[in-house]
């Protein structure tokens, strides 16, 4: 098991959170798990990653660090680190729930500093994993501890393009909590897989979420993978996680369906779930075909319910599929494959 205290860092500068990352991974016992550039993304990344220690800085774009703390600690009391020039507002932070505070060092080319704000930055963030209570003006919240999430050998991967967007839903409906974890690739502009997600959060009986680079997952969790960056999937001894990565396109796509699907063969084999819903074009095909070889149990979306049967198709015909399913039938199949029948 992972004992490394891990570590959120939110700071709207790119180049502060680059050091600070380099700084705290540099220490065998500390893992840098998230970087956030303002509250929200903070927010996302606080449920997602479940972070130990969160670093923060005050002076953030939407909105600020103090006003984070403020709306944060009663709802999830995490130990906060501040990290920042402005000390006068650090006092501010340490009485909205900050455990302590370091100020930003001022010259990033000077060794020295860096070396000296190094060590007092991993000793501080050690220091506030320890932290039992966060005590923020006249209250106190117990830290949130987090229980590992009940591993399951079983994933299910869900590639579309032109009309997935509208069918994934319907899928996802006959999902409940007790589902393995769900990954989902379907070719969206950026920005937008965060909004359908948050949309489909509210609307269904599982958790839907934006995926984040590095975030494990669950049961009753499906993650949409973020647009212009391919997803794949991962496992190791903590259970599956994916991973981000900006890149060439693949299929013509990024993300790339056949990504997904290839690191789903790759290491979860006849554990693996793989579905191919409405698009244009044959993305998806080739990695459909490579999980079917490797054991998994694989379903297309057939051509009267599809929008477009371009992806379906190609994957079809090429041999990649074990099942054929309108639309509002593929949640069964799915069930019947967890359930061995």
């Amino acid at each position: 098991m992972d004992n490394r205290i891990k570590v959120l860092i939110v700071d709207d500068s790119a180049v502060y959170r680059s050091v600070f990352e380099k700084i705290l991974n540099e220490n065998p016992d500390i893992h840098v798990v998230g970087k956030a550039e303002d509250a929200y993304n903070a927010r996302d990344m606080i449920i997602s990653l479940h972070p130990d220690v969160m670093t923060l800085d005050i002076e953030m774009p939407k909105m600020n660090g103090v006003e984070f703390l403020k709306k944060l600690i009663p709802q999830y009391a995490i130990p906060v680190v501040v990290c920042s020039s402005e000390e006068r507002s650090a006092i501010k932070a340490i009485e909205a729930g900050a455990v302590d505070f370091v100020p930003k060092p001022k010259n990033l080319t000077s060794g020295s500093e860096l070396k000296k704000f190094g060590e007092m930055l991993s000793r501080t963030v050690r220091q506030a994993k320890g932290a039992k209570l966060i005590h923020a003006g006249t209250q106190s919240y117990k830290v949130k501890v987090h229980e590992a999430a009940e591993k399951t050998d079983k994933i299910i991967a869900i590639g579309g393009s032109t009309g997935a967007t509208e069918a994934l839903p319907t899928v996802l409906a006959g999902m409940n909590v007790h589902t393995p974890p769900i990954i989902c690739t379907i070719h969206m502009p950026e920005g937008y897989p965060a909004i359908y997600a948050e949309r489909l959060n509210k609307q269904l009986k599982i958790e839907v979420r934006e995926a984040v680079d590095g975030m494990y997952l669950k049961r009753g969790m499906a993650v949409i993978a973020k647009g212009s960056r391919h997803m794949r999937i991962y496992k190791d001894k903590n259970g599956y996680f994916v991973t981000l990565e900006a890149g060439p396109k693949v299929s013509g796509h990024c993300p790339s369906v056949d990504v997904m699907f290839e690191s789903c063969a790759y290491c979860a084999k006849d554990n693996a779930i793989g579905v191919i819903l409405t698009g244009m074009g044959d993305d998806g095909a080739t990695g459909l075909l490579a999980m079917k070889k490797a054991g998994a149990y694989t379903i297309g979306q057939d051509e009267k319910s599809s929008l477009v049967y371009g992806m379906p198709k190609a994957a079809f015909e090429r041999g990649a599929v074990d099942v054929q399913a309108p639309l509002d039938e593929i949640s069964y199949e799915i069930y019947k494959r967890l359930k061995g029948k």
